[in-house]
């Protein structure tokens, strides 16, 4: 199979989120099958597309109602990332630095997928599979279906995977001009609520919808931001395909952004010299269990309750803990995260931003990754904590539930079902008991190591999902 993978992120060329790490994972395993996985996304100005060699493989006018912009698509010439990378170039849209968070954001990702429709439909041939991630290409499979320039694709088969419904691009009708004309009959199929809302439309018409985690998907039906009755309608066509990770990029055996790398067989060893680096740098005690926190410092991770969290628990230790974040968001957040490295010099510190090395590193060198997520549709970082031998602490929801199993379970983490200070902070004190439980610890640490969380079944499920009738 051809399948286009059509993406706002890929990891390492431009990344917020998880979206990123999925998209630049799936495709590689994919091609690893034998089919040809490609992935295009907008040409931002990232470190990753400065430092690379493109060839220009198309050249056109993208219109955006009444205006015309130039726009290139350019292909990484190396693969090497795995997979055939397209960049979509649109001078004075998508040729800034920032991903997100313009005041065009509606016509930047509008441009761009009319500009990818235009490159794609102009082939000799026509590709097996649109594969589309979020409402940042989620006018798409409606284009594909009734707008009047991209006929030759109507019966390309369209899906699109949601990997968070929180995000769904709405905007009012006063630009509905932006769209190639199309059959009037069909404005329907773009309207929730009374605006233009991509993902909603990408649920009516897309061939198959995904989401990234079995119980993701049943939550979607509750809890969708405003969508819950129209993913209900929709389940018959909705499949939960669990995400992976790609075990390359993290393999602590082999991953270069480590102090000391380390196997199942010498966790012990190796993850304590790279958790003493770490306390060296941010000046934690390593002889205390080792909390971490890696993400986005926004209310569905959680993380406006941190503050309170850490405070507490903190003291319920009698200082015997260490806590590092690494995270940007929220400002507030951020401010109170800060000011408690002031009140517990040598147990707490903080990076805020985003450094992809220290995120290894934190994987590496900590004992327990704190996920107290309101909202997780997947949750890769989990995964890698697994990876490494760091137990996560977790809320029993979304992709957490499908991959974490709480000890009292016979499982290898530990799990909350609220997300509440009380609940997190109680978590923490049973993080702490299995800490000093050394046999159980070093035993539950081996164990989680090797279980299997690559993209291996996953890149195969998305496969067998493509075979539509």
């Amino acid at each position: 199979m051809e399948i286009i993978h059509v993406s706002a992120e890929c990891y390492p060329v431009a990344k917020v989120g998880g979206l990123a790490d999925v998209v630049g994972a799936l495709p590689k395993y994919q091609c690893r099958l034998g089919h040809f996985a490609k992935v295009v996304m907008p040409a931002y100005q990232t470190r990753f597309v400065q430092e690379n060699e493109f060839d220009v493989v198309y050249e056109s006018w993208v219109r955006l109602g009444r205006n015309d912009y130039p726009f290139r698509v350019l292909h990484e010439r190396s693969n090497k990332l795995g997979f055939d990378l397209f960049l979509v170039h649109i001078s004075g849209l998508l040729d800034r630095e920032g991903i997100y968070g313009y005041a065009d954001d509606t016509e930047r990702f509008f441009a761009f997928q009319i500009a990818v429709l235009d490159w794609i439909v102009q082939w000799e041939h026509r590709p097996d599979v649109l594969h589309c991630h979020d409402h940042h290409a989620g006018l798409v499979p409606f284009m594909t279906a009734h707008c009047f320039k991209y006929r030759q694709l109507s019966q390309v088969p369209t899906v699109l995977t949601i990997h968070n419904a929180q995000y769904q691009g709405q905007f009012g009708y006063n630009k509905l001009h932006y769209m190639p004309p199309f059959d009037s009959w069909k404005a329907g199929e773009l309207d929730w609520d009374g605006d233009i809302n991509p993902l909603a439309s990408a649920i009516k018409c897309a061939w198959r919808v995904t989401t990234v985690s079995p119980s993701y998907l049943d939550e979607l039906g509750h809890g969708a931001r405003g969508l819950e009755s129209l993913l209900r309608a929709e389940r018959g066509k909705s499949h939960g395909i669990l995400n992976g990770i790609d075990n390359e990029v993290w393999d602590p055996q082999t991953d270069p952004m480590l102090v000391k790398k380390y196997a199942h067989r010498t966790v012990e060893s190796g993850k304590r010299l790279n958790k003493e680096a770490l306390c060296r740098v941010f000046e934690l005690n390593p002889d205390h269990p080792l909390f971490v926190f890696v993400g986005r410092l926004v209310e569905e991770k959680g993380a406006d309750l941190l503050p309170e969290i850490f405070y507490n628990a903190i003291q319920q230790s009698e200082r015997k803990i260490s806590v590092l974040v690494l995270g940007s968001g929220n400002g507030d957040t951020e401010h109170r995260l800060s000011e408690l490295k002031n009140l517990f010099p040598g147990i707490y510190n903080t990076y805020i931003g985003y450094n992809e090395q220290l995120s290894h590193q934190m994987y590496a060198g900590a004992d327990f990754l704190l996920m107290p997520s309101r909202v997780e549709p997947c949750g890769l970082n989990q995964m890698y904590a697994l990876r490494y031998g760091t137990v996560p602490v977790v809320r029993r929801i979304g992709g957490l539930k499908d991959t974490v199993i709480d000890i009292g379970d016979n499982g290898f983490g530990i799990c909350h079902d609220q997300t509440s200070a009380w609940d997190v902070e109680r978590a923490i004190q049973r993080a702490r008991e299995l800490y000093d439980n050394k046999k159980l610890f070093k035993q539950v640490r081996k164990y989680m190591m090797q279980l299997d969380h690559s993209w291996d079944r996953a890149a195969q499920d998305y496969i067998d999902l493509y075979d539509i009738k």
